[in-house]
């Protein structure tokens, strides 16, 4: 289990081939424990956190086989960072498909990211939208990998709080019609200022990479393309900032 632990840690291959990811923290395992997420292995390192309180963080009936103290050394390699807690996790995967988003609102709000590439802008993306309580996540064109230990640790387990759909731009864009969301895309060019459009109604927000934006598709398929007006510089921002930005002012309109 430990050498398996270690090959899920460091190669997105095999935790794509296994189905299987690690997570670490008090936080992250409670989070993944709250979001269903079935738990494979649990390693501790008894000088920081005893098994009563790893039972504890589980809330839930485990084979205590499962549960596996674990030396200095060993946690060492399995940890990302020294303040985890003592706490590590072997967790299965969820599939994501776009078919298993389940709206409880009539007019969701949902952020699209498309084709995301650094660990820390997706897992900023994925704490906006559990701070903004957002109705789902979708990822379209994905470059890497969901249960990359930086996301996890990026997000603050906000991968396991939140509702998250994966496709292709193809898929994601066909999705959001079948279902009447309108589609409003950040973008630079034939662009209304963000704070002129309404988003009561099922509406996505969508956003691209800071370097290429959004492709062509998205443009061609949008309701509106908005925009966060630049008073400085630079004509635009870190993508979870400006997707912040349009995310609040849609939840403001909603809760007026």
């Amino acid at each position: 289990m430990i050498k398996k632990a270690l090959t899920l840690k460091e190669k997105s291959r095999e935790r794509k081939k296994i189905g299987c990811f690690v997570l670490e923290g008090v936080r992250e395992l409670q989070l993944a424990v709250k979001g269903n997420y079935e738990l494979e292995t649990v390693f501790f390192y008894a000088d920081i956190i005893a098994k009563e309180e790893v039972l504890g963080l589980l809330g839930q009936e485990i084979d205590h086989k499962v549960i596996i103290e674990i030396s200095k050394d060993i946690y060492q390699k399995l940890a990302y960072r020294e303040t985890t807690e003592g706490v590590v996790a072997i967790a299965k995967s969820k599939l994501h498909s776009l078919d298993s988003l389940k709206f409880s609102n009539k007019k969701p709000l949902i952020l699209v990211a498309e084709a995301p590439e650094k660990p820390g802008n997706i897992g900023a993306l994925l704490r906006t939208a559990d701070a903004a309580n957002l109705d789902a996540v979708i990822i379209a064109n994905p470059k890497g990998d969901l249960y990359n230990p930086n996301i996890i640790r990026s997000s603050i387990g906000c991968v396991f709080t939140n509702q998250i759909g994966v496709g292709s731009t193809e898929e994601v864009v066909e999705f959001l019609k079948s279902n009447n969301i309108a589609i409003y895309c950040a973008a630079l060019t034939a662009s209304e200022k963000y704070t002129t459009v309404k988003y009561t109604e099922a509406s996505a927000i969508v956003v691209g990479t800071e370097a290429t934006g959004l492709s062509s598709e998205w443009l061609e398929n949008a309701t509106k393309n908005i925009i966060i007006p630049m008073e400085g510089e630079i004509d635009s921002m870190n993508v979870s900032v400006s997707a912040a930005i349009v995310i609040f002012e849609a939840k403001r309109q909603r809760d007026s």
